[in-house]
């Protein structure tokens, strides 16, 4: 199947046609439907494609992550939501979950706060976050003050809850930024000793510097804390943000975390490191979850990340099946990245809604999410 020939799709009062890259031949779709890539492409597929596509991204995640395959019918509701010709489409009314979100205040229209305000008024968000652009808990330690004025501007203003976030951003902890031996240098010269040690450093650093800005963020009225894109620099990088929601919950139980993650599975930069005696090198969604609820979150967004060589359809069911066995061990809300390159969203700056609503919908109904 060629899923990759250039065309152009036209809107004619009988259907959709399509017309050859050179525009000198138009010819009917009979049957094919306009889907996406997981680059936003564009691309024709039949019904009986779709559901092929669907029962391959399965089927890659069964072998992977040795998950256990998605149900006939689950697959079935996959492909009748993407085999769907409709621009846009939605969960039910009474279906609606949760629209939490990181990144809030990023577009600088006028300033931080009002786009706070433009996400909770005008596109509805139940649940937004105040971060600085330099999106890293060691950056924010040295700029608490003005962050605090801006979240208590920010709340005496708003309705939805603000949590104030950033990345727990290991690597920002080594040289020349930081004072600890950078391990990615370390681990090519065989030094694999030197560079498991300096990781440990790192983790202890970057635990207090989140503790220390959540704290001040919490005495400053913050209804809670993201912990956003956790595992990007591997094992330690999710250690850290474990210890770190840990101590914070000792110190206030009513504090609301939520913990993102970056990827479907945690890489093990150090490879040894363990959170209450389960191995964080290699974990998946279920053992993410069982981690994160274990060290005291009260939300946890598992991501998967997006295949741009792969139909949306296949990337939507490969992080279904990926995602489903941590729903069955959930005691706290989940909230899936579903953005730009996670959760069957193209990877492209502005995601097409009608990407955008299929990987939504097909995600909430199948897995039973309870937010996004």
């Amino acid at each position: 199947m060629d899923i990759n020939r250039a065309a152009v799709y036209v809107s004619t009062p009988d259907g959709w046609t399509t017309r050859a890259g050179d525009g000198d031949e138009e010819e009917s779709m009979d049957g094919r439907i306009p889907t996406r890539m997981g680059d936003g492409s564009l691309v024709e597929l039949t019904r009986e494609e779709i559901r092929g596509e669907v029962e391959e991204g399965v089927a890659v995640a069964v072998k992977r992550a040795k998950v256990e395959p998605l149900d006939d019918s689950e697959m079935d509701h996959i492909t009748d939501i993407y085999a769907s010709s409709t621009r846009f489409t939605g969960v039910d009314i009474g279906n609606e979950v949760v629209l939490s979100f990181d990144g809030t205040g990023t577009q600088q229209v006028a300033s931080r706060v009002q786009d706070l305000l433009a996400y909770e008024q005008m596109l509805g968000a139940d649940m937004v976050e105040l971060w600085n652009m330099d999106y890293s808990y060691k950056a924010v330690k040295a700029i608490v003050p003005p962050e605090q004025g801006l979240l208590r501007s920010a709340l005496a203003l708003l309705t939805a809850p603000a949590h104030y976030g950033a990345m727990p951003d290991l690597g920002d902890y080594t040289k020349p930024d930081g004072p600890i031996d950078n391990w990615a240098d370390l681990l090519p010269q065989g030094r694999i000793d030197d560079a498991r040690a300096a990781q440990e450093e790192a983790v202890e650093l970057a635990s207090s510097d989140m503790v220390y800005v959540a704290d001040k963020m919490w005495e400053a009225g913050a209804d809670g804390s993201d912990f956003d894109t956790a595992g990007a620099a591997g094992d330690g990088d999710f250690l850290a943000t474990l210890l770190a929601v840990e101590r914070l919950r000792a110190k206030h139980p009513d504090m609301s975390m939520e913990v993102g993650m970056s990827s479907e599975f945690v890489i093990g930069m150090h490879g040894e490191l363990e959170y209450k005696g389960a191995r964080l090198a290699g974990a998946w969604p279920k053992a993410q979850l069982e981690a994160v609820q274990a060290a005291g979150a009260t939300i946890w967004g598992p991501a998967v990340n997006v295949n741009t060589g792969k139909t949306c359809a296949w990337n939507c069911a490969r992080a279904a099946a990926l995602v489903k066995p941590a729903m069955a061990v959930a005691e706290i809300p989940v909230h899936m990245n579903v953005g730009m390159g996670v959760g069957a969203v193209p990877m492209c700056l502005r995601p097409p809604v009608d990407a955008v609503a299929r990987a939504s919908r097909a995600l909430v109904e199948v897995l039973g999410l309870d937010g996004l």
